[in-house]
């Protein structure tokens, strides 16, 4: 297997291995990165793809509070693991208030929208095949 990496940025001067046969993720390291980033003190949210193979990605998400992802669909099975923070996902009729050390999953196609109830970082687990 081919290791692969992201392409540094001029947001992001570093890049990370993205897919090896076996990848270690410093959570703690990329939540720190992200709260340093542009992105994150001048919009509601800032994101970092953590892992991506042929049939899953692992992205890290951190939002403000009041910041919202709008009502969206995702072609694959998710999970959503909140690691800091406080958030509502809704997938009408249901809405859950997550908590940090929570998670849940969403099979396919199925609209949610996300809003964070306080500032919040998760983790968005996504079957892409």
């Amino acid at each position: 297997m081919e290791e692969k990496f992201n392409e540094a940025t001029p947001q992001r001067t570093q890049g990370h291995l993205l897919d090896a046969p076996l990848v270690s993720i410093n959570i703690p390291v990329f939540i720190e990165q992200l709260k340093q980033e542009a992105a994150w003190k001048e919009s509601d949210r800032n994101t970092i793809t953590v892992f991506k193979t042929n049939g899953m990605r692992i992205v890290l998400i951190a939002l403000h509070k009041g910041a919202e992802m709008a009502t969206h669909t995702a072609n694959g099975i998710i999970s959503v693991q909140v690691l800091e923070g406080q958030m509502k996902f809704t997938a009408d009729p249901q809405t859950v208030v997550l908590n940090k050390g929570q998670m849940l999953t969403l099979h396919a196609l199925i609209p949610h929208s996300v809003l964070a109830i306080e500032e919040t970082v998760f983790l968005l687990t996504l079957s892409t095949k």
